[in-house]
């Protein structure tokens, strides 16, 4: 049988044995009939809150955030229709905040394709780059005495508008929401305490458990969020087209979860046991532009891997491990996985992308991980601790042939937009 895997803007054609192969893919939905329409009803009728242009006054400062390079939300399609409405109500002052996390800032031909041409020459951008810590100011503080800093930009404007979509996420639950707060508009050291050993590391901090069903990472990211609110909240859900599916507006955490519900019933997906091989991807671009994000893929497989079984990763990796960061150099300097969560707690660790490690090492612990990819050398994909592949189809038979007949397969085409679990668990 033939399966097509999410890799890079285009599908990965891999030839896999009949028989004992599964396919798992989230339940797959139309995008809506019209898209505008769509987005300009939930702006006029939106969930637990009055309209969005009811909410504003002229003379306002209108903060808008929105999503990094990292992610498909199509803010070129979304901002429009919100800008609009916005419009409406005269003598507004609008600023766009790029929610980067501990990202790299965007540079302004991304930013062009992000938001499209005309609104990123239109309004002002902040890109809310976590290191530069004076443009943060303090909301509150954690229970350990850190204090919690938000950009100055979100925490000062009359309206706070977030805009984002809704995903699995593999240790928040899910994607968007509170998430567009922090980790996105937040401090570095906000950002290190939201993703310290102990949150990453708690079983409940997973994929499709969110904030109301004791996630202590979502819980506490809420918690964040709720210190400096949205005025109002913009998520939409996506399909493998990266059309618009459904659109979830108004109050943070009512229209969030109206959204995740949605989400959660087309992406979780049950299988009856896990498998020997489970062969996965990081959803294309641009969530695969980079081995960092890959690693959500490789979470979703290690649900439903068997102890001691094997994980494929197709990514293409076009941005390399990628340079910026401390992820690559984690991972180069760890004689091993293993050692990795030996040490991880000491202060030479207490580093922006340790949490991505730290996940990454929890899967290793599970399974033997295999890439695939084009952005990287062999010895890149060596030094993150995985074995290079440049057949997969080659690599599944001789696995296969190794491990016998009873061997099991599945594949997830689209990665880390399927949450399976193994019924019962």
């Amino acid at each position: 049988m033939q399966v097509e895997l999410a890799y890079g803007r285009t599908w990965l054609p891999v030839e896999l044995p009949d028989g004992i192969t599964d396919v798992v893919v989230p339940k797959f939905v139309d995008g809506v009939a019209d898209e505008v329409k769509a987005l300009r009803e939930a702006l006029q009728n939106p969930i637990g809150s009055p309209p969005i242009k009811d909410l504003v006054k002229s003379g306002d400062k209108v903060a808008i955030v929105f999503c990094d390079g990292t992610r498909p939300m199509p803010s070129h399609r979304v901002l429009p229709v919100l800008l609009e409405e916005l419009e409406e109500v005269p003598g507004l002052e609008i600023v766009l905040i790029n929610a980067l996390g501990t990202h790299r800032r965007n540079t302004p031909e991304e930013l062009d394709q992000i938001l499209g041409e005309a609104i990123a020459r239109k309004y002002p951008i902040v890109q809310s780059y976590c290191d530069e810590d004076e443009a943060y100011v303090k909301v509150g503080t954690f229970a350990n005495g850190v204090d919690i800093k938000l950009r100055r930009e979100y925490v000062e404007a009359d309206v706070r508008i977030v805009t984002g979509f809704i995903e699995p996420h593999f240790f928040a639950g899910f994607s968007g929401g509170p998430k567009l707060v922090a980790p996105g508009v937040a401090s570095r050291d906000t950002i290190m305490h939201l993703h310290n050993p102990d949150l990453i590391g708690d079983p409940r901090s997973v994929w499709g458990l969110s904030y109301r069903e004791d996630n202590p990472l979502s819980k506490t990211v809420m918690e964040v969020a709720k210190i400096c609110p949205p005025t109002f909240s913009l998520n939409v859900s996506l399909n493998k087209h990266h059309e618009i599916t459904g659109v979830f507006a108004g109050e943070l955490e009512e229209a969030h979860q109206v959204g995740i519900e949605f989400v959660r019933d087309t992406a979780m997906q049950a299988v009856p046991q896990p498998y020997d091989i489970v062969i996965t991807t990081n959803s294309g671009y641009p969530l695969d532009q980079n081995l960092y994000q890959t690693v959500k893929g490789l979470s979703a497989a290690a649900k439903i891997v068997k102890d001691g079984g094997v994980i494929i990763a197709a990514a293409e990796c076009s941005d390399g491990y990628p340079d910026h960061g401390n992820y690559r150099e984690m991972l180069t300097e760890s004689k091993s996985m293993a050692c990795f969560l030996a040490h991880m707690r000491e202060d030479r660790f207490n580093i922006t992308d340790r949490w991505q490690v730290q996940v990454q090492a929890m899967v290793h612990q599970k399974a033997e991980v295999y890439l695939y990819t084009c952005g990287l050398t062999d010895a890149e994909v060596e030094g993150a601790h995985m074995r290079p592949v440049h057949d997969i189809a080659k690599l599944v038979k001789e696995l296969v042939a190794k491990k016998g007949p009873d061997t099991r397969i599945c594949v997830l085409p689209e990665g880390p937009q399927t949450i399976p679990y193994v019924e019962g668990e």
